[in-house]
Parts: structure tokens; C-alpha cells; sequence
């Protein structure tokens, strides 16, 4: 793809966004970030699965947690507007590790270390 051939020389690695367009199309922009011979960082582990090289973003079932919690308050009579907005406070690091031998890359072993999960 003409894309990415073009970024192939401007670019040294490329994030990729969380969309629905994306997502539907994350094996194909990672194959083809692949052959471009660009890394590639993602927010959810679901783009690191499908070959992407890493992510790094909240951690869902926490998020999740955190969203019944909120529901459990409502249901016992707090009202939706008291309770405070929050942000995530769990994030997970997902490194896939056959990328990046595929890509030929030696990531560096902090990055190893603090990953929360690796696929192999």
C-alpha cells in the first residue's frame, strides 16, 4: 500500500489509533507496518494480538470493575451526579515478542521487564 511504502522513510515508528475502523483492519495495517518495517504501538492488547508490536493502555477488566462499582452506588440510591468522574488507574504494557524478531528489533530489556504480558 502506497501509505505505507510513503512512511517508510519519514517514519520510525507508527501509532495507531483505537477506532472502529482500525480494529476492523488491525491484522492488515499490522502486516503491512510489517513489511514497511515499522514498529507499531496500539492502546489495547486486541491490535497486539493480531500482530501488532505493543500496546499500551487501561486495563479493561478494571475498567469494567470500576464501572460496576458505579452502578452498585446508583442502585443504592446515590445520585449519578455525586459521584466523582475518574480516570483509569490501571494500565498493562502488551508486548509481542514474535514481531519483534519478525521485524528484526532487540527491544530493550526494561521494556521486557515491565511488560505485564507477552505473547509469544
Amino acid at each position: 500500500m502506497p501509505a505505507f511504502e510513503g512512511l517508510k522513510d519519514h517514519a520510525h515508528a507508527l501509532y495507531v489509533c483505537t477506532d472502529a475502523l482500525a480494529a476492523t483492519n488491525r491484522i492488515r495495517i499490522n502486516l503491512l507496518a510489517l513489511g514497511a518495517r515499522l514498529p507499531t504501538i496500539h492502546g489495547s492488547k486486541d491490535y497486539v494480538e493480531a500482530g501488532g508490536l505493543m500496546s499500551y493502555g487501561p486495563n479493561f477488566p478494571d475498567l469494567f470493575w470500576r464501572a460496576a462499582e458505579y452502578v452498585d452506588k446508583i442502585l443504592r440510591g446515590t445520585t449519578p451526579g455525586d459521584i466523582p468522574v475518574a480516570q483509569p488507574t490501571k494500565f498493562d504494557l502488551i508486548v509481542n515478542l514474535t514481531t519483534a524478531k519478525a521485524s528484526g528489533l532487540t527491544l530493550p530489556p526494561p521494556v521486557v521487564s515491565r511488560a505485564d504480558e507477552m505473547i509469544e
